[in-house]
């Protein structure tokens, strides 16, 4: 039977191993913009929302991977601005499920070891209004 435990051991395990394939040994994206009809390449923005977006376009066919070889399936978010991200679902039993919804922030160069910080974005109100029609889990 599947529990929290496990299921955060085989995510953090598999988070951890992400890093190799969004950047290079020497920290450079491996994305480095987007290529138009007329093939004009423009450079990522640092903006989060962009950032973040990429990210979770390039590690989708991972995170899929990911739930196949752990007997999951991923049910994405109805509307963008709605929590979570993604939700996995055990294959075998719907009552098991996960949520997970993709943060990003950017590292703070006067302290390198942190980041500069969270918010909780468009989900929070659901963390304080269960009974919000907007931000909640999936129902399935």
């Amino acid at each position: 039977m599947p529990n929290k435990a496990s299921f955060e051991k085989a995510l953090v395990r598999f988070v951890e191993s992400l890093s190799e394939h969004v950047s290079t040994d020497d920290g450079q994206w491996t994305v480095k913009g987007f290529i138009d009809i007329f093939k004009n390449v423009y450079t990522i923005s640092s903006d989060t929302k962009i950032v973040s977006k990429i990210l979770e376009i390039h590690l989708f066919p991972k995170i899929l991977s990911f739930a196949q070889e752990n007997g999951y399936r991923v049910v994405l978010a109805d509307h963008q601005n709605y929590y979570p991200d993604i939700s996995f679902i055990k294959s075998d039993d719907d009552s098991v499920r996960f949520a997970v919804d993709f943060k990003t922030t950017y590292r703070n160069p006067s302290k390198p070891h942190l980041c500069n910080g969270f918010t909780l974005g468009s989900h929070g109100e659901y963390f304080e209004k269960r009974t919000s029609k907007k931000k909640h889990p999936i129902s399935l």
